[in-house]
Formats: C-alpha cells, sequence, structure tokens
C-alpha cells in the first residue's frame, strides 16, 4: 500500500513542478464553460490512487467476502485439519466465489459509473454517487434492521425516513456486523456433523479403555470420507451463493 502512496506523492509533486514551469495549479477545482466545475487531472489521480490504498479494507467491509472466509475458515477447524487447506486457498476461493457473488452488482457499477467516467461522459464525483447505489443496495439487502437501529442511536440518529438517507458510517459498520452473525449460523449448522463424529469415535474408544489413543486422530478420515461422500465442496459453495439471494 505504501508504494501506491509514494507514487501518487511522486505524481503530484512532478506535476507541481510542471505547474510552476507553466503557471497552471496542480491540485484545483476547475470552471468550465457552462458553468460547472471539474477536478483537474492531478487530483482525480490522487484520489484514485488513494482508492487503491483503501481496496483491500473496501473489500472486506463491502462485498461477500467476509463471510465466506469466515465460514471456509470454521469449516477447516471442524474437519480437524487447522492447516489444510492452507490459507492462500482458503482467501483464493473466498475471492474467487466474491467475484462470482458480486458480479452483478460490479456490472452495474462499472456500467453506471466506471465506464461512462473511462469514456469522459461523467465527472468522477457523479461516478463515485452512482458507484454507490448498486453496492448500498447489495448491503442493505444483507443487513439486520436491529444492527441498523443499534449504530443508528450510537451515532445520534433518529431515524431514517428511507434506505437511501442511512450514511455509509452507520450502513458498512451495520453490514458487517449482520455479516458476521450470518457467518456464525452457517458455520454452526456446518461444524455439527463433524462435531457428532468425534462425539461417536470418543465414546468407542473409552468404552474399549484405549484413553491413551486421540480420537482425533481416528475421526479425522471419517469426517474426510462424509465430507467426500456428501460432495462437501459444491454443498457449502451453493450454500453460500444462495445464502446472498441474488441467483
Amino acid at each position: 500500500m505504501k508504494y501506491f502512496a509514494w507514487i501518487a506523492l511522486l505524481l503530484v509533486v512532478g506535476d507541481a513542478a510542471f505547474a510552476q514551469q507553466t503557471g497552471i495549479p496542480a491540485i484545483s477545482i476547475l470552471e468550465e464553460a457552462n458553468g460547472g466545475r471539474t477536478w483537474s487531472v492531478s487530483l482525480q489521480i490522487l484520489l484514485i490512487m488513494t482508492a487503491l490504498t483503501l481496496l483491500p479494507s473496501l473489500v472486506l467491509a463491502t462485498t461477500s467476502f467476509t463471510r465466506i472466509i469466515i465460514v471456509l475458515a470454521i469449516l477447516r477447524q471442524a474437519l480437524g485439519m487447522p492447516q489444510t487447506p492452507p490459507n492462500n486457498v482458503l482467501v483464493g476461493l473466498a475471492l474467487f466465489l466474491s467475484l462470482f457473488i458480486m458480479s452483478p452488482v460490479l456490472t452495474q457499477v462499472y456500467d453506471d459509473a466506471v465506464g461512462p467516467y473511462m469514456e469522459g461522459v461523467m465527472e468522477i464525483d457523479q461516478a463515485a454517487m452512482n458507484a454507490q447505489k448498486p453496492m448500498r443496495e447489495f448491503m442493505l439487502g444483507q443487513t439486520r434492521e436491529p444492527d441498523i437501529a443499534m449504530f443508528s442511536g450510537l451515532a445520534g440518529y433518529e431515524g431514517f425516513e428511507s434506505a437511501d438517507d442511512i450514511p455509509l458510517t452507520v450502513l458498512m459498520p451495520s453490514f458487517l456486523t449482520s455479516e458476521l452473525k450470518t457467518a456464525f449460523q452457517i458455520g454452526f449448522l456446518t461444524f455439527i456433523p463433524f462435531l457428532i463424529i468425534d462425539l461417536v469415535v470418543s465414546s468407542v474408544l473409552m468404552s474399549m479403555g484405549m484413553m491413551m489413543l486421540s480420537p482425533m486422530l481416528i475421526s479425522l478420515p471419517f469426517k474426510i470420507m462424509l465430507f467426500v461422500l456428501v460432495d462437501g465442496w459444491t454443498l457449502l459453495m451453493g450454500t453460500l451463493a444462495s445464502s446472498f439471494s441474488i441467483l
């Protein structure tokens, strides 16, 4: 992230040095012939570079990534294999599944904001507002009303006339809280079958007097076999995707 910040700083400093020679301000708001205003190119580049540094946080805070990665981590613990699949595999799986789930939202963002801005027919501030709308609709669809009410009360808001009036400072933590609740609910249901296998294996070993043998060592092959027989990965991925109610 610091490299993006350095690049943005060099761009602004270089543009400022060029501006001193040409007499053009480096960071300014330019007046248009029709009475409107637009930001200078250097300021737009600075804002874009800043947005790139915040991109990982935005992925965590506004997409389906949080729910998916938590459920996958709980599944790994339920199987009794804390390091398998490795973290890189889980993150990659969660990232591409999030891309699949968010593809309708991202397509709308591109059509309404990114595409017109890159073609030069829309200003950056209007593009930002247009990009915000589909993301807000997605987050509102996954956020519980009690969570919104709690954060609204903490922020000092008495209420909102419509969903469009909810600020992002309230919506984003409410969305993350709801995602954590949903992820733990799905993780709990995922954990139960493997817990039953552990209990059965432990009871059998105790009845046989084999108390020195680790139940986890015996139950692991049975849990893997159960997961494979029920086609667990397909079932889990389908459940996670359908839990967002957009397919």
